[in-house]
């Protein structure tokens, strides 16, 4: 059997590229690709300042010198102790946080006008909140480079992380709605002014579980099995992983009121088993099982009925639970291909612009452009994810970096599937972009040791070379002889 698990068609099968030098060129890249993307912020800052009116004061000075300063000090972080990673992944996240931290700004300068209109109290910045956060989620991001020296050390605690992560996904169920529960859904711990979403660092610490559990049990699922309308199917037995992960969905699903993280983590280990296998049957058999779930909570509870009814016609309730898509469709439509630029739209009016509809927000004021642009940032920022998994040699790294690769698209397209009417509205956020310490925390975790995976398959040593053996006389005598007998001969 070969070392590495399958990538769907075989894909980690084949022998990585080799060995990257440790040189500076990959680093000095990274550091002019950050220079860019805070160019680029900045550049957004100022168009939107000018835009509403209010100027580029000081303290929005302050605000791009400080992220500068962080983006400087993770930069530093990844020349110390990851210096052969990939160039490419930082400056995408330094771009990406750079406009939701404008974004977020717009939106809290709308809300002060709104306010100062009415006679009432200004609210406080969310866009400084952020920024706080920001810098926490990159001192997050430079001690996992600094604690986690070597990509397959998370796989020792495979177990410890898998249940950690279940219990950190079930606590909010448990807590009582007012410590809880936050519009309608049971997805916060709330402590005093605290709060905090236990299931973006349940994300990351199932994925480190699932890779364990199929690098350590690969025999299970790439060999055993029955075989039926020419594909292999998994014995009973060994689809205790995924039922276990089938019932915290719908637990989450029930109790939590939160379709999105059902679906994040449901789809996110599904492709992992996919991934590990290559058997088509385990997406049939996840697909089917999660079908029946959601049939089941459909029948059974109101919430979930209305997030359908909502997605079919939002107009129908414009004025109830469909106002805040409806909304938000206006929006995107409102800025056409160019957007009405940045500061001059009317973003404020979609609920939750900050967080479950900054894609709306992107959509409405850089247009269908901006927002293209945007999604391909996360496209690229993914598909060097991919492409570090593959690099490397061990099965755990090539399972653990396509897991957290494809838990930012698979996230990204819940998100937008939501927003555009695709799919039902989920309440996700946006990775990197969206108001909120949780999420940002723990994609900056994601991105970590996605950098890690990187580093250490371009620093690992190519593999030996075996010396082709001598033809010893006599065979090429022998083959001589057959071939003159044999082939035909030339006139």
């Amino acid at each position: 059997m070969p070392d590495a698990i399958g990538f769907g068609v075989s894909a980690f099968r084949h022998s990585p590229p080799p060995a990257r030098s440790r040189g500076r060129v990959p680093r000095n890249a990274e550091l002019l690709l950050c220079g860019a993307a805070l160019a680029l912020t900045t550049f957004a800052y100022l168009a939107m300042t000018s835009a509403t009116g209010n100027g580029f004061d000081g303290e929005s000075v302050r605000a791009l010198a400080v992220f500068a300063v962080f983006v400087l000090a993770s930069h530093l972080a990844v020349r110390r102790w990851a210096a052969a990673a990939d160039p490419v992944l930082l400056p995408c996240v330094v771009l990406l946080n750079g406009i939701g931290l404008v974004l977020i700004d717009r939106l809290d300068r709308a809300e002060a006008t709104t306010a100062k209109n009415a006679g009432k109290a200004i609210p406080s910045s969310d866009a400084a909140h952020q920024l706080i956060w920001t810098g926490l989620g990159m001192l997050l991001f430079v001690l996992v480079l600094v604690f986690v020296p070597d990509h397959t050390k998370p796989a020792r605690y495979g177990y410890t992380c898998g249940l950690a992560g279940v219990v950190a996904l079930l606590i909010p169920a448990l807590l009582p709605s007012r410590f809880s529960e936050v519009n309608g859904g049971k997805s916060w711990i709330l402590l005093s002014g605290f709060s905090i979403q236990p299931g973006e660092f349940a994300k990351v610490l199932l994925i480190i579980f699932v890779a364990a559990f199929l690098v350590a049990n690969r025999e299970l699922f790439t060999i055993a099995g029955k075989r039926f309308l020419g594909m292999t199917f998994p014995r009973l037995r060994d689809l205790a992983p995924l039922l276990l992960v089938t019932f915290v969905a719908v637990i989450v699903l029930v109790y939590e009121k939160n379709l999105g993280f059902s679906l994040l983590i449901f789809g996110t280990v599904l492709a992992m088993m996919y991934i590990a296998t290559g058997r088509a049957s385990w997406l049939l058999i996840g697909l089917a099982m999660f079908s029946v779930g959601a049939i089941i909570a459909y029948q059974l509870f109101g919430h979930v009925r209305v997030r359908v009814q909502v997605w079919r016609d939002p107009f129908a309730t414009y004025y109830t639970t469909g106002y805040q898509i409806s909304q938000g469709l206006f929006g995107m439509g409102t800025g056409g291909l160019a957007g009405t630029g940045l500061g001059s739209g009317r973003p404020q009016d979609v609920p939750f612009a900050k967080t479950d509809f900054i894609i709306s927000t992107i959509g409405e004021e850089l247009g269908l452009i901006g927002l293209a642009a945007t999604l391909a940032l996360f496209l690229i920022l993914c598909v060097r994810g991919f492409s570090a998994a593959l690099t490397t040699r061990d099965a755990f790294g090539k399972l653990l970096g396509g897991g957290l690769a494809f838990s930012i698209g698979w996230q990204l397209f819940v998100v937008v599937g939501g927003v555009t009417k695709l799919i039902p509205l989920t309440g996700l956020t946006t990775p990197f972009m969206s108001y909120g310490g949780s999420s940002l925390l723990a994609n900056y975790i994601i991105l970590a040791l996605l950098i890690r995976i990187s580093a250490d398959a371009r620093s690992a040593p190519p593999p030996p070379t075996r010396p082709t053996p001598a033809v010893p006389p006599i065979a090429e005598a022998m083959t001589e002889h057959v071939s003159r007998r044999l082939l035909p001969r030339r006139r």
